[in-house]
């Protein structure tokens, strides 16, 4: 699952926008707002939303642990790829029409995932959708600050922010508590539900706005994002592939064939006049530092935002309402503090909040850890006051991160800056989930009573009717030793990221 609340979502788009004059007149500005939080609401609660759906997405499809990681990646893939590609398409056709057709693309593959009749259409459907996302995201923060005027713009982001806080901090709950109540065949109106947002997005967008000026003839750089797509693909694949059966060999091969295609990525890259990515930039050290920070924490964060729901329902058989609160913390945290955090940053400096933040994670994730190995099965006064402190910890470094990175660069690298900082971290958690879905099943399949036991669910697969309470202990016990383990990975990851904002970022407001 990739976090729904990214650095510089949207900001990659802007930088051809902010000094220019509103292309909307005032009475329809007001369109434009809610159809960006219309938009944002789909995009934000779909990665936690489906989080806490792939137990009853596995139930009902019958889904290996594989399939619910691709469930999961298909969608990250697309979007990682192409987020930059979709920035750039609405500079170069205009954000009002671009807008609209990732919206309409995000919106027909959500009706198809509802349909999706196995695991291996409904990872293609995912895909499709994340290549809609990855147009309607960058675009919704981006018509926003070019309908309204430089002095207007600010409120109008707030509104835009609060909006998209609250649809994700409410939409997993939502959906949890769907799932509680209906059953696990409801995950499909989960996706249906898409539909009438999206479809009042496009109406306002369409009828009541109207179209703005392309910024002009901008590369699209379709070479890079079939070579970005193809090589984070193979290593996705390589690393799900490692639990499999002849496991070592096919990863091995994809691994390999995702690093070499990896590299001529780059080697395209260099060669472009205007880019995807200006690798230029991360000859400078604190940018540099900033996105290698950035990787860490989002993979952390990602790893346990995926299996965390997986362990408390399938493993410990808790309900989904209940679990979707787990998701609330994060939310409320960023959206009360980011503001106060932002500020404090610009006093000090973003290095101690930075580090300390990610310090704060790590000792969060290291308390699920200890919580899951020592087999303490408590929810609200156990994974939830960790699921607090991991928020508090978030909220003091995503205002900070998005100022070491924009101050790392000069003003009017600031566009890419953030756009790259936004892609790294939906990367980071594509190669999380793959990874860790690794780390999980080995641990699972060696912890005692597991092997050989007939009729033994994998890792994260509910309990079948009629296992043996034995084995139902056996079962427990492996789970949560499967996931104490992706959560001390995640706590060091999570220090390494502290370290190297400590190390990297300037220390002081201003400080070069």
């Amino acid at each position: 699952m990739q976090s729904s609340l990214q650095p510089g979502d949207g900001v990659g788009s802007l930088a051809g926008v902010a000094n220019g004059h509103s292309f909307c007149p005032p009475l329809s500005r007001r369109f434009v707002l809610i159809a960006a939080i219309l938009a944002s609401a789909l995009g934000f609660i779909d990665g936690s939303v489906v989080a806490i759906a792939v137990p009853a997405i596995r139930t009902d499809l019958g889904a290996s642990l594989a399939e619910a990681q691709w469930v999961a990646n298909g969608y990250a893939l697309t979007l990682s790829a192409l987020i930059l590609v979709g920035g750039a398409a609405g500079d170069r056709f205009g954000l009002r029409h671009t807008f609209v057709v990732g919206i309409a693309l995000f919106v027909a593959a959500s009706l198809a995932c509802a349909l999706a009749p196995d695991p291996t259409m409904l990872v293609l459907f995912r895909a499709i959708q994340g290549a809609g996302a990855a147009v309607m995201v960058p675009c919704s923060l981006a018509i926003i600050a070019k309908a309204y005027p430089k002095k207007e713009r600010g409120r109008a982001i707030g509104i835009w922010a609060a909006a998209s806080a609250l649809t994700t901090a409410l939409g997993p709950v939502l959906g949890g508590w769907m799932l509680a109540w209906f059953g696990d065949p409801v995950w499909r109106a989960i996706f249906a539900i898409n539909l009438p947002l999206g479809a009042i997005a496009i109406y306002l967008l369409l009828a009541k706005v109207p179209a703005d000026p392309a910024a002009g003839k901008r590369d699209l750089d379709p070479g890079g994002a079939v070579l970005a797509t193809l090589a984070f693909g193979a290593i996705a694949y390589g690393l799900t592939a490692m639990s499999g059966e002849g496991g070592k060999t096919v990863a091995g091969t994809s691994l390999v064939a995702g690093m070499a295609v990896l590299a001529g990525f780059v080697a395209w890259e260099l060669r472009q006049c205007e880019p995807m990515i200006d690798l230029s930039l991360f000859r400078n050290g604190a940018f540099a530092g900033a996105n290698l920070a950035t990787f860490f924490l989002y993979f952390a964060l990602s790893a346990i935002l995926f299996y965390l729901p997986m362990l408390l329902i399938a493993g410990w058989g808790l309900n989904a309402g209940e679990v979707g609160f787990i998701f609330l913390p994060l939310s409320a945290c960023i959206a009360l503090l980011s503001g106060p955090v932002g500020r404090l940053s610009d006093r000090i400096g973003p290095r101690i909040p930075l580090a300390a933040g990610s310090a704060l994670v790590a000792i969060a994730f290291a308390g699920l850890s200890l919580l899951t190995h020592a087999g303490v099965h408590r929810f609200w006064d156990g994974v939830f006051p960790a699921m607090v402190l991991m928020g508090l910890g978030m909220a003091l470094v995503v205002s900070p991160l998005s100022t070491a990175v924009m101050t790392s660069v000069e003003d009017e690298d600031t566009g890419a800056a953030s756009g790259i900082n936004n892609a790294v971290s939906r990367v980071a958690g594509l190669v999380a989930v793959a990874a860790m879905g690794t780390v999980a099943a080995w641990v699972y399949a060696r912890a005692p009573g597991i092997a050989g036991a007939d009729g033994m669910p994998g890792f994260g697969e509910p309990m079948p009717a009629g296992l043996a309470p034995t084995l139902d202990a056996a079962r427990i016990a492996a789970s949560d030793a499967a996931f104490a383990a992706v959560a001390l990975v995640t706590a060091l990851l999570c220090g390494l990221s502290a370290v190297t904002a400590w190390v990297s970022t300037p220390g002081n407001a201003g400080e070069s």
